[in-house]
């Protein structure tokens, strides 16, 4: 039986939050997840919204991620033949991968000369942007829903206005005046 659009939809779902979770790691949702592996304490790309930016058309990658999940779960496979492991049917190849199998296959898929690797890396550049910096979201809005990678950074909630102001130089100086013709919101005029 061939499975449903649905099934393949949810594979691919799984498949890409455990790539995601390889790049950054983070605890499982619940005891039975499979796609996080729990390998780090806290929250990791996945709590942080990977999927959400992965699917955000801006990205310019969303119409592949179901090639991409296949093309995963099919290298997933080939992994674990050539290493002796047996997987786990009851998920995607590369959900069944254990942790350290996971980050060496994704290792061999992101390296120098991999015909496929601009595909991974760029998985692997929005799964770190989606912690990193909540690409997906409005950073006012990530920061007051409690975005894990920006409140870890330290990010500071904005001014009451709305604008973030620093009240303190960097230099513990000013560098320079503002030009005449800046507007209150700190424009060029």
């Amino acid at each position: 039986m061939s499975p449903t659009t649905t099934d393949a939809e949810s594979a691919g779902v799984l498949t890409l939050e455990a790539f995601a979770d390889t790049i950054l790691p983070g605890a499982k949702r619940s005891p039975d997840d499979r796609a996080i592996a729990g390998a780090a304490d806290g929250p990791g790309a996945v709590e942080a919204g990977a999927l959400d930016l992965l699917n955000t058309p801006a990205t310019g990658v969303t119409a592949g991620l179901p090639y991409l999940a296949q093309a995963l779960n099919a290298h997933a496979a080939g992994y674990a033949e050539e290493h002796g492991l047996v997987l786990d049917d009851d998920v995607p190849a590369f959900v069944a991968l254990p942790f350290a199998h996971r980050t060496a296959l994704v290792a061999r898929l992101t390296a120098p000369g991999h015909p496929e690797k601009d595909g991974w890396v760029a998985l692997a550049l929005f799964s770190n942007m989606a912690y990193d910096s909540a690409a997906h979201l409005h950073t006012a809005e990530a920061i007051a829903a409690g975005h894990p990678g920006l409140l870890a950074m330290g990010y500071t909630a904005p001014d009451p206005d709305g604008l973030w102001r620093f009240p303190r130089f960097s230099y513990r100086r000013v560098l320079a005046d503002p030009h005449p013709d800046t507007t209150p919101s700190g424009s060029p005029a």
